[in-house]
């Protein structure tokens, strides 16, 4: 592990394969804008989990008064993304999950990076729905 570009710890190899995954799911396609009315779907989604973690050198109404300048409440989610869960983790922040359409990544971090950034540290995590698989898998092992 290296250590990353705000301080938190980020397997660079993680990334990579994150990169290559993204690419050969791609395909030979051209890139194209993403459309607002994209749906997830089976073979396109992925949720994305977001670790918005305060920052504890200045205190809460500062970081809201910050976040409501910043237009984070009227941009995040953007419309159309889907919240799949939204807690608050004490001495953390705010733990979001999102499920979206790949294509919409880049605008989900670009309403991050112009809304969310000075008040919070963030932290993201792609992931994909595995439930029904292992749900699955223990079923059959039960058998």
């Amino acid at each position: 592990m290296k250590r990353g570009w705000n301080g938190s710890w980020i397997s660079w190899m993680t990334i990579a394969a994150l990169a290559a995954a993204l690419l050969l799911g791609a395909g030979a396609q051209a890139q194209t804008a993403p459309t607002s009315d994209a749906t997830p779907t089976p073979d396109n989604a992925v949720m994305l989990t977001i670790f918005f973690k305060h920052d504890q050198s200045r205190p809460l109404g500062e970081l809201n008064a910050q976040l409501e300048r910043q237009g984070f409440y009227k941009a995040f989610p953007p419309e159309g993304v889907e919240v799949v869960s939204w807690y608050v983790m004490m001495g953390i922040g705010q733990v979001v999950t999102l499920r979206l359409p790949a294509s919409r990544l880049r605008e989900v971090n670009r309403v991050i990076e112009n809304s969310a950034w000075g008040a919070y540290h963030t932290e993201f995590y792609p992931t994909y729905d595995y439930k029904a698989v292992g749900i699955g898998n223990h079923e059959k092992a039960k058998k």
